[in-house]
């Protein structure tokens, strides 16, 4: 894949504050249209990622959403960014992971990642100290599930008898690990077929860590999960859609994604958030600089992805921005990128 290959894509948690709230069921209807709509317009690819026990009903089941999707959809590339495996049966994750790359023809990427939420590992009966563990065997498990192996496992958290795991996926799923510190980027660069980044913020780091690993740091694969809002008038655009980053943002803080919360401060206003640099705003023009020099620079992203609305967003609302990308934004970054 060269670099003017590289998907252009949406990230999707379908979150649905109470502060917004609207009935569930016609929030997954319009986002499977939109998904559908999208594209035709010539989007790449569709991630979804996973929480569990929030208030605002976080996408539980990204694995039904995925298939949901599969069936809707011909052309994109459906993965997870990510999966918080350790909450997981490894078995169950292969299974379910090797039907979607079936149902899709092969359309299917696997992101995972160790997870940082307590709640959800108290919930679970799993100890948060285990992550890197539970991650890594957890890792070993799924390749061995879809390789056809029936070779017994015992490692420090799993023991699996010799049986098989069936079916096999005739087009294995890309296993994908995301991480934000330095250990965890060092374990995804070792176990992974590629990183899932976030904000741009670690790049270098992983393809360090992919050289120290002993892997050609040309064949490293990068899909990068942007933070970014890209509109005809983006300041415009954020005076109305800036509630709802804030409060993303300080969920997100709350339950320990950046660190421990108590470190963490809270965003008292939308403002600070574009002042720190947590969301970027984009015109068309500032898009293409952005993104054409990204990936120039590093050659090694195979996908971007955006937002496709903010929690509690209407869908209407992120598809005049999916548009304005798909129409405005991404004929440029590829005629860029071919020049």
């Amino acid at each position: 894949m060269s670099t003017s290959d590289t998907s252009i894509g949406l990230w999707y948690d379908l979150r649905n504050p109470q502060r917004w709230r609207r009935p569930f069921s016609g929030l997954y209807a319009e986002v499977l249209d939109q998904i559908a709509w999208a594209e035709g317009l010539g989007i790449g690819s569709v991630w979804l990622t996973e929480h569990h026990f929030c208030d605002d009903g976080y996408t539980p089941s990204p694995f039904v959403l995925a298939s949901a999707i599969g069936q809707r959809t011909s052309r994109l590339r459906i993965g997870t960014n990510l999966v918080v495996s350790p909450l997981h049966d490894p078995v169950r994750l292969a299974e379910d992971a090797a039907t979607l790359s079936l149902l899709t023809g092969g359309r299917f990427d696997l992101g995972i990642g160790q997870g940082y939420w307590r709640r959800e590992f108290d919930a679970f009966g799993k100890a948060l100290t285990n992550r890197p563990s539970l991650l890594e065997e957890g890792a070993a498990i799924i390749r061995r599930a879809w390789s056809g192996s029936s070779e017994p496992f015992e490692g420090k958290r799993y023991s699996l008898p010799a049986l098989p795991v069936t079916p096999v996926p005739e087009q294995p799923p890309a296993l994908l690990v995301g991480a934000m510190q330095p250990p965890a980027i060092a374990r995804a660069a070792r176990i992974a077929d590629g990183f899932l980044s976030t904000q741009n913020a670690h790049h270098d780091t992983y393809l360090t860590a992919v050289a120290e690993a002993g892997k050609p740091v040309e064949d490293a694969r990068i899909y990068a999960g942007q933070w970014a809002i890209i509109a005809e008038d983006p300041e415009k655009e954020w005076a109305r859609i800036g509630p709802h980053a804030l409060y993303q943002l300080n969920q997100y803080i709350e339950w320990g994604a950046f660190g421990p919360p108590d470190d963490a401060p809270r965003f008292p206003d939308a403002d600070a958030i574009v002042a720190a640099g947590a969301y970027q705003l984009w015109d068309a023009a500032t898009a293409v600089r952005e993104l054409t020099a990204l990936l120039r620079d590093t050659p090694q992203i195979k996908d971007v992805h955006f937002w496709a609305q903010l929690p509690g967003e209407s869908v209407a609302s992120g598809s005049a921005r999916i548009e304005y990308l798909a129409s405005t934004v991404i004929p440029e970054v590829r005629a860029a990128l071919n020049g």
